[in-house]
């Protein structure tokens, strides 16, 4: 492909095709009619067996005589993970949730075949019970806006074809006809584009930066190093939506003047990186990366470097190191990135979210995208909602959304009528938010207020059973076992911080040691060398700031009110409530419960272990923590 009017050319000709998904009528490239089934094929519908459903749905079309009749599109991850595997159906859009291997042949022979859809396999409204037959119909996605998540659902990421039916690659050939690099530093500081990773830093400044840098050479990186505990939101558009990150990374070394980037991806990805590989490959076949894209003097190529795991190299002084063949360590700052970065040269490093807006920044223009979000956070932000919620996912929402609004409209709410406690957001580096915040407007100076942040979007919901000192223990037990170890501050110091926690869930501490510990967490924070370690007490100040109750419980008291703690509660019977079915006694590993049957049964406080199966078993909820 050497010029735009080729590309303009082979969209015409790939969007009759995928027109049937947009309700526009459907024709293929070939004039005829053609069904299509759109298969989940990310990582978590693979993991509940979706590429078995693949196989056997090809099977049963074959056996039918209606392979050629129907086309089966494997596609990247549709949002909703929590109904996976999700299927759907064209012309209809019949959307289909958990569907197995074994629905195949129904889903042929019934819906297919027969006419008739499929009772059992529809989705039901959690709260109404109403059938909702498109996916897009869900609560679920009424306050989303998909722009970094849009193509994800909608194309087979290993078909650059379709990306360019969906405007793919429109604006590379725009921003090498039309833009000058300062005219694209123009275009995205219209748009307000900040860093998705994290740190909200403005994108067109990041990139004025590199490009203003001297040097012989200039590099390209792409930050998909996914490492926050319930994060996957990188690894989801680059299984669904590669080409995306391509196009974007060619723009920024258009920019800058860079001609090689790097793509630096977690190995425990496969799905990701093998979709990447594809989509780099088709991308040089069809001209767009390589030398004088779009018969320009520009050329650009890109690679792909593999993470080994390392938490640490999320932070990007410590990914180049790693990039470069050496341990994954932070390097001082400054020097930063864009002025000296990968291999010493000047170098920009955005992450996979941030990159994936950029090209609809070019084609729908960037006023388009600064009408949406706040006043200084503009745009929108994925989420991955997990924790205690009914619909876990991918969110993408508008800035200046509220929690509430996440939690209770697009996540479905708490399950079994539970109370909302907190959200932590950012991962091991962000805060928890309490329910006093539960109205605060989502956006990167909104959460610092509180004492969380943005983060790369892992948002995890808690409910009224959860406990807040072991939650920020936790996040902090990540912290200490990902920590590089090149300064004191991180490395002895969160080791410290979380031997205090260990006492206070042991029931050990005193007030003293609460003292010790708010001060120690300033001093890692003010003293640590990256931001892994700047950030690392911050799940522990903001649960000590807005449940500093649950911490006194824990010293003052020697209880955990939340019943979390194993040795700070206790388990005991309710003699209203026993029946005397002896349940508990039978599955109690270490016999702490006896009595008669049909009559009141007793546990014996010195054996038990509190591994709480008795609980578990009871079904007259006659067992209670305290």
């Amino acid at each position: 492909m050497k010029t735009w009017q080729e590309l303009n050319e082979l969209k015409k000709q790939y969007r009759q095709k995928v027109a049937i998904r947009l309700d526009e009528g459907g024709e293929t490239a070939l004039g005829t009619k053609k069904r299509e089934i759109m298969v989940c094929a990310g990582t978590g519908c693979l993991s509940s067996k979706s590429r078995d459903f693949i196989d056997n749905l090809h099977l049963e079309l074959a056996a039918h005589g209606l392979a050629d009749d129907v086309e089966v599109v494997a596609t990247g991850c549709f949002g909703l993970c929590a109904q996976g595997p999700i299927v759907i159906v064209h012309p209809e859009g019949t959307f289909y949730h958990q569907v197995g291997p074994k629905d195949a042949k129904k889903i042929v022979e019934k819906h297919l075949i027969g006419g008739e859809p499929i009772e059992k396999l529809l989705y039901h409204d959690h709260d109404t019970k109403e059938v909702i037959s498109k996916l897009m119909d869900t609560p679920f996605y009424h306050k989303q806006e998909r722009v970094a998540l849009r193509n994800c659902g909608r194309i087979d990421p290993e078909k650059i074809e379709e990306y360019i039916a969906f405007d793919g690659y429109q604006a590379l050939a725009k921003v090498v006809h039309e833009y000058s690099p300062d005219d694209v530093l123009d275009q995205l500081k219209i748009s307000g584009l900040r860093g998705r990773g994290g740190a909200g830093f403005p994108t067109y400044m990041k990139w004025t930066f590199a490009k203003n840098s001297p040097g012989d050479q200039k590099y390209v990186v792409c930050n998909a190093d996914e490492g926050d505990p319930g994060a996957f939101m990188d690894r989801s558009v680059l299984e669904g939506d590669p080409h995306a990150v391509i196009e974007a990374m060619a723009i920024a070394g258009y920019t800058i003047g860079a001609n090689q980037g790097y793509v630096y991806v977690r190995a425990e990805y496969p799905t990701a990186v093998n979709r990447l590989k594809i989509a780099i490959q088709q991308a040089r076949e069809n001209g767009l990366l390589g030398d004088n894209i779009f018969g320009s003097n520009f050329s650009f190529q890109l690679d792909i470097r593999l993470g080994s795991g390392a938490f640490v190299c999320g932070e990007e002084t410590a990914l180049l190191e790693s990039i470069e063949g050496r341990r994954g360590e932070p390097r001082p700052r400054p020097p930063f990135p864009a002025v000296k970065g990968l291999f010493g040269k000047p170098t920009t490093v955005n992450n996979v979210e941030t990159l994936a807006n950029i090209p609809q920044i070019f084609v729908k223009g960037p006023a388009w995208f600064a009408a949406m979000g706040t006043e200084k956070s503009k745009g929108t932000k994925v989420f991955a909602l997990g924790g205690k919620i009914q619909n876990t996912g991918l969110v993408e929402i508008p800035m200046g959304t509220t929690l509430r609004e996440i939690v209770e409209d697009i996540g479905g709410g708490i399950p079994d009528g539970k109370a909302f406690k907190a959200a932590q957001t950012g991962g091991p580096s962000g805060g928890c938010i309490p329910e006093e915040h539960y109205d605060v407007p989502i956006d990167y100076d909104n959460l610092m207020e509180i004492g969380s942040m943005m983060g790369s979007g892992g948002l995890i919901v808690m409910d009224e059973d959860n406990c807040m000192v072991d939650i920020a223990k936790f996040f902090l037990e990540f912290t200490v076992e990902e920590s590089c170890g090149k300064c004191a501050p991180c490395r002895i110091g969160t080791k410290r911080l979380l031997e205090i926690l260990d006492k206070i869930t042991l029931g050990k501490a005193t007030m003293a040691d609460l003292d010790k510990m708010e001060e120690l967490c300033h001093h890692i924070k003010e003293n640590s060398l990256c931001g892994l370690g700047q950030t690392a007490p911050n799940p522990v100040l903001s649960t000590y700031h807005y449940f500093k109750e649950e911490y006194l419980a824990h010293v003052q008291e020697r209880r955990c009110p939340a019943g979390v703690c194993k040795n700070l509660i206790q388990y005991s019977i309710d003699p209203e409530k026993c029946t005397g079915c002896s349940a508990c006694a039978r599955v109690c590993p270490v016999s702490a419960i006896s009595g008669e049957v049909k009559k009141v049964y007793e546990i014996d406080q010195e054996t038990c272990i509190k591994c709480g199966l008795c609980k578990d078993t009871c079904r007259f909820d006659a067992i209670y923590v305290h």
